[in-house]
């Protein structure tokens, strides 16, 4: 038996000051994890964490993520947005079951940096007509990331901040106990759902501040001083 079509490697994201690469099986991502991003989306924002109701996930494809930096523009939009992210990268395969928040962070790997790119002009039309929004979301070069740092270098993630600049100038900055479901609340959600294995990526959700990029703009993701995503968006 053979291969009718030839296989393709799995995207492998190095690990920052090592020869190592993680290689990526899934990424899940979360929405509307920013109470003031929530609010500038126009979705309910909850005021505490008994009515915060259950969290909204989306994937996209292993092969969308960037590594070098060049962006192209991507067809079928006029509104490509940013949307900066924490990226949680796993490390062991979850037990089968609900994962108890209490062990999550022990799946953790290490973190960093991603962009959760958006046409938000098709997110916008399909949401309106109650439809999936899927080609919003999941499509070729939509999640620039940096490399990973090991979960030991970085420590208590919820110390640290997220920001994002365009062509020098700050657009978002969140801090990370700022979440509305925590990086363990967000993993004990996910194993109702899917079996998480190694290799799975998630992307936490952005702060306030998203908006339209152009060919040309140049980016700079950081997580506060631990790593930081450099790239641009190409015609």
């Amino acid at each position: 038996m053979v291969d009718v079509v030839g296989a393709h490697a799995p995207v492998r994201i190095p690990v920052d000051g090592t020869p190592d690469h993680f290689p990526v099986r899934r990424i899940y991502c979360v929405g509307r994890n920013f109470a003031e991003h929530a609010r500038e989306m126009r979705a309910t924002v909850p005021t505490s964490t008994s009515d915060r109701g259950t969290p909204v996930f989306f994937l996209k494809p292993a092969d969308a993520i960037v590594l070098d930096g060049r962006v192209p523009y991507p067809p079928g939009t006029h509104d490509l947005h940013h949307e900066v992210e924490l990226v949680v990268a796993l490390g062991v395969d979850a037990p089968p079951g609900e994962i108890d928040p209490a062990d999550a962070l022990g799946l953790v790997f290490g973190y960093g940096v991603g962009l959760d790119l958006t046409r938000r002009d098709l997110q916008s039309a399909a949401k309106a007509k109650g439809l999936p929004w899927d080609t919003g979301k999941a499509f070729d070069h939509s999640a620039p990331m940096s490399a990973l740092v090991p979960a030991a270098r970085v420590g208590d993630y919820a110390t640290h901040a997220i920001s994002l600049d365009v062509n020098g100038a700050r657009r978002q900055h969140g801090a990370l106990d700022d979440l509305v479901w925590n990086v363990q609340d967000i993993l004990h959600e996910l194993s109702k759902l899917y079996a998480l294995k190694a290799g799975d990526l998630v992307f936490m959700g952005t702060p306030a501040g998203v908006g339209p990029l152009q060919p040309g703009d140049t980016f700079r993701a950081s997580l506060d001083d631990v790593i930081a995503l450099e790239g641009r968006i190409v015609a």
